[in-house]
């Protein structure tokens, strides 16, 4: 059970330590929630924080119900085994995609404002989440990472079920797990404040890695 979630980021930090200050390497977490816990990250190992835009494709009459997810880079995930209980035409599965394009442009707009998306090419990515569930947001940005060329991806994951795991683990070159509780219910289960990141809280989470590790490069007076 984490107290939070930047107390799961602290945990974390404790199974990453060989990353720490390790040149060409970026955190990439998945908003909201994920943020909170790369923050943690970034502060403990000394590494830049971004965000990847990641949205999930909810089901019409369950919108917390993944059927996929798709990518900022324009990645779309289809959860199989969730879209086999649905009767869906390709213009429905579209016009989900087109309307969770519009929220990633207007997160984009506000998280970044206006920057780029870094240049992953080359370099190590450390891809975190809250936890996960299904898996859709985070195999979609999996997928949308890969085409970006990384020289390595690592997965950070607080906690997530045992058959998720297996299959994340599969796509990552390193993955971090700190629970996989049996069974399992819910991510916010294993958290004794699950309390919804807004926007504004996004923002400050970037704001303060970024300048902390300002703090840091500049040389201490005598």
């Amino acid at each position: 059970m984490f107290q939070d979630r930047e107390d799961a980021g602290r945990r974390l930090v404790e199974q990453l330590l060989h990353y720490r200050e390790r040149p060409a390497t970026l955190i990439l977490a998945l908003p909201r929630g994920g943020v909170a816990v790369g923050y943690q990250l970034s502060l403990g190992l000394h590494l830049p924080l971004e965000v990847f835009i990641v949205r999930k494709l909810g089901a019409p009459d369950n919108p917390e119900y993944a059927l996929g997810a798709v990518g900022e880079t324009g990645t779309v995930y289809v959860n199989p085994e969730a879209m086999a209980g649905f009767h869906f035409s390709r213009v429905d599965l579209k016009h989900l995609v087109e309307a969770q394009q519009e929220e990633i442009v207007r997160r984009q707009a506000l998280y970044r404002q206006d920057r780029r998306l870094p240049v992953l090419t080359g370099r190590t990515v450390i891809l975190v989440d809250d936890g996960i569930a299904t898996g859709s947001t985070f195999f979609a940005s999996v997928q949308s990472i890969r085409h970006l060329k990384p020289h390595r991806l690592i997965g950070a994951i607080p906690v997530g079920p045992i058959e998720t795991i297996r299959e994340v683990r599969a796509i990552v070159d390193e993955l971090v797990v700190l629970a996989t509780p049996d069974p399992f219910w819910a991510v916010g289960n294993h958290y004794v404040d699950f309390a919804q990141v807004g926007d504004r809280e996004v923002i400050q989470y970037l704001n303060l890695a970024k300048e902390a590790l300002r703090e840091r490069a500049q040389p201490s007076s005598a």
